[in-house]
């Protein structure tokens, strides 16, 4: 699946991968490949992500933000 995440000022990430977890205002939560459409608010915390053919997780620590994952295409925009 695809992740963008953007910030007010640049584009921090933009590529293919296989999960991502988020801070969920009411808790942590994984979107994988093929999931349902879904937009929610993030708290503070870090978003970690599983890169397309990469064995290592990345990481972003954020303060809070929105997610939309539609058409099998998640974009994460952080405060």
């Amino acid at each position: 699946m695809k992740l963008d995440i953007l910030s007010p000022e640049e584009e921090i990430f933009s590529g293919e991968v296989e999960a991502v977890s988020l801070p969920g205002i009411s808790g942590r939560f994984q979107l994988l490949n093929q999931h349902a459409p879904i937009i929610s608010a993030l708290g503070q915390g870090l978003i970690t992500m599983t890169v397309k053919d990469q064995k290592e997780e990345s990481h972003y620590e954020i303060k809070g933000g929105v997610v939309e994952m539609l058409n099998n295409t998640v974009v994460v925009l952080i405060d």
